[in-house]
């Protein structure tokens, strides 16, 4: 379904609607879930969440990695939620571009090597022998824990509660209120907010 949200982008203050696109799916165990992507029609700028069906408050949710088998556990990651790897000390927080994305728990990892490689190659050019090797520690942990030899923590902290690690044997809890003033939402979250609001008060929605 696509529609338009009265509403002015953050980006360029274009003020005339946002496109919306919607689709909605019902996801395994887990419920009914719209991918809504809003579209700037005055400078194109683009992004993407996942929301569930019925609101839901901000969570923190934990699971502890420690088999092959659990890089295949899927994931959805809000466009609002901080990542982290808690063992390992990384943290993933959106930022002006944040988008949400459906992957699984070797995707996340994959996701926080690319950014070690990059860093990496920085620190390469510029001959920091102390980055080179704590990037280089990292590394030998990450495909540690691919391999199924090393544990480590996955936690999605969403102030609006739409990232979810899907499986059994996830700790759930709520945010604190530490962490919802800590925690960054990212420019548009009261866009999609906006979005999503006017999806659950609209039974045509499909």
């Amino acid at each position: 379904m696509e529609s338009t949200i009265e509403v002015s982008c953050v980006i360029c203050g274009y003020d005339e609607g946002l496109s919306m696109l919607a689709h909605t799916e019902e996801i395994a165990y887990f419920g009914e879930h719209t991918q809504i992507t809003l579209t700037c029609p005055g400078c194109g700028w683009r992004q993407t969440d996942f929301i569930p069906a019925e609101a839901r408050e901000g969570s923190c949710q934990s699971y502890l990695i420690d088999s092959i088998e659990d890089l295949k556990v899927r994931v959805i990651r809000g466009s609002a939620g901080t990542v982290r790897l808690l063992e390992l000390d990384l943290e993933a927080r959106p930022g002006s571009h944040s988008t949400g994305y459906v992957s699984n728990i070797e995707g996340v990892l994959n996701r926080f090597q690319d950014v070690i490689d990059m860093v990496g190659r920085q620190a390469a050019i510029e001959a920091n022998e102390e980055n080179i090797t704590e990037l280089a520690q990292l590394t030998q942990a990450m495909i540690e824990i691919r391999g199924g030899k090393r544990e480590a923590t996955l936690q999605f902290l969403d102030p609006h509660g739409h990232s979810m690690i899907l499986t059994e044997n996830v700790q759930t809890r709520p945010l604190t209120q530490e962490e919802i003033e800590d925690l960054p939402v990212g420019p548009a979250a009261g866009l999609m907010e906006a979005g999503a609001s006017q999806l659950r008060s609209d039974p045509g929605t499909e």
